[in-house]
């Protein structure tokens, strides 16, 4: 099971490599064409995107993951699955785009957004379809164990999306051009991945009747508790968007924007884990082999950490260079809230991949518990802190939600029964996290060219830390050399 973990991880963290490179090479151009007041539009579009979307979701795309990895399941019953789901997805897809046909007829966007609003969410109910039919393929491929074509095809939507994308800003398309590019990227997953579904499962069962025995209750269970811990969770990523939008205009939100996208770089690493971790582990749990579970996350969990906070170490040293450089001058304002949000998406970025873990599980009452705790501290901090303080209240309020999934989740892991904290080896990351701040700090003010700074201070830093903490005993050689083993098995 651990080989096999590994090597998901190494197939989903290369696709993600390549798609995380291409949207940094991508972004500085959409941001500078775009220009704050638009950028800050585009922001809210992404965020009703992301709410939306989960409406449409409905806990689906983790659903078909999980039950179709489980353990001991025929084909037959991976068909039934792909069947049951899509049917669901249709009618979600359906509803959600009804919703916004009607928003816009009775002029609800017009009104308190804008008339621009109206085209832009036309477009963003054809992201959400094509959207969403692109992630039942690609989850679909994931749960037959096919991830490196999963993974090609997440590789090809985004290579579309940004560069149709891309050249449709340069033809003066600007953000419905963005929106179009992303309805032909995830088209493309769906066309291609459906061919290769056809070769390992038998289509017909998509106009079939399900049987009586088949457990739709169970199924729709899950996704309800899906449903409802990602509804709480997508309310912590993007409640501060849109209230700031509502209250300081489009101008502040493109900026705290851009702050809060390089914050959300330290979830790179934890967002692949938190992918493959759910159909792995979901194994695990449907075995009742619990013995693996705690010091799979045990492991996972102090990976993250030392992971995480060297590029937190790195990103506050040079968040000054690293937002001028990276989005322009005109973006300077974004430093400050960038620093703040940092301790907080630390906290997320551990907190990840443990509540991916407990989700396979399936049992959500903690999970739901621990996130909807997080969900109301970050939504009442931004309700008091965003009308006085603007982007700068956002920020406090976000880093505190992002901060407290961390301590929720700690406490809903052990009430699932397993301990992701039970060797953390905290003192250890503490002292190389010391050490590795002076000298990247030391360095990066020694250096006065932003640019040499971003180009001299990542690698020194890199090598000074991964060496301390295999010096110090933060990742044993033992470790080290297993997971190599395992990478070239």
């Amino acid at each position: 099971m651990t080989n096999s973990l590994f090597g998901r991880f190494l197939t989903i963290f290369s696709s993600n490599v390549i798609s995380f490179l291409t949207g940094l090479l991508a972004t500085p151009i959409i941001v500078r064409t775009l220009g704050p007041s638009k950028y800050g539009v585009y922001a809210v579009l992404l965020s009703a995107l992301g709410v939306l979307g989960l409406l449409a979701d409905g806990g689906i795309f983790d659903g078909i993951r999980k039950f179709m990895a489980e353990a001991n399941r025929s084909q037959v019953w991976q068909e039934q699955i792909l069947a049951f789901y899509l049917r669901v997805s249709l009618l979600l897809v359906s509803i959600v785009g009804i919703a916004i046909f009607v928003a816009i007829r009775v002029g609800v966007l017009a009104r308190y957004f804008g008339p621009q609003y109206n085209l832009y969410f036309g477009a963003l109910a054809g992201v959400i379809a094509a959207k969403q039919f692109g992630d039942i393929t690609r989850s679909s491929l994931m749960g037959l164990d096919l991830e490196p074509v999963s993974e090609s095809l997440k590789i090809l939507n985004k290579f579309l999306s940004v560069g149709v994308g891309l050249a449709l800003i340069i033809l003066g398309y600007g953000i419905l051009g963005l929106l179009l590019a992303r309805i032909l990227g995830h088209l493309s997953m769906v066309i291609i991945g459906g061919a290769v579904l056809s070769r390992h499962l038998e289509v017909s069962w998509l106009i079939r009747r399900l049987p009586s025995s088949f457990p739709s209750r169970e199924l729709l269970a899950f996704n309800t508790g899906s449903f409802v811990l990602f509804a709480l969770y997508l309310s912590i990523l993007h409640a501060d968007i849109l209230m700031l939008q509502w209250f300081r205009g489009s101008s502040e939100t493109g900026i705290y924007k851009s702050a809060l996208m390089l914050a959300e770089f330290l979830w790179f690493v934890p967002k692949i884990v938190q992918t493959t971790l759910l159909h792995s582990t979901s194994a695990l749990w449907s075995e009742n082999n619990h013995t693996q579970i705690t010091p799979i996350s045990a492991r996972t969990t102090r990976y993250t950490l030392a992971f995480t906070l060297l590029l937190v170490i790195g990103l506050a040293a040079l968040a000054e260079p690293a937002v001028t450089t990276y989005y322009g001058q005109e973006f300077a304002g974004a430093v400050e809230p960038l620093l703040i949000l940092l301790p907080g998406a630390l906290g997320f970025a551990i907190a990840r991949p443990i509540f991916a873990i407990g989700q396979g599980n399936g049992d959500f009452r903690p999970l739901n518990f621990a996130t909807g705790a997080a969900a109301v501290i970050n939504l009442i901090g931004n309700i008091i802190l965003i009308p006085q303080y603007g982007m700068h209240g956002a920020a406090v309020a976000t880093s505190a939600g992002y901060l407290s999934m961390l301590v929720f989740h700690i406490w809903s892991a052990r009430t699932i029964g397993f301990n992701p904290t039970i060797d953390l080896r905290l003192q250890r990351v503490g002292l190389t996290a010391l050490i590795s701040a002076s000298i990247i700090f030391l360095l990066a003010n020694r250096i006065v060219t932003d640019l040499y700074a971003l180009l001299v201070v990542p690698p020194v830093g890199f090598v000074t830390y991964v060496g301390l903490s295999v010096i110090i005993g933060v990742v044993d050689v033992d470790e080290v050399n297993s997971l190599v083993r395992q990478g070239k098995s």
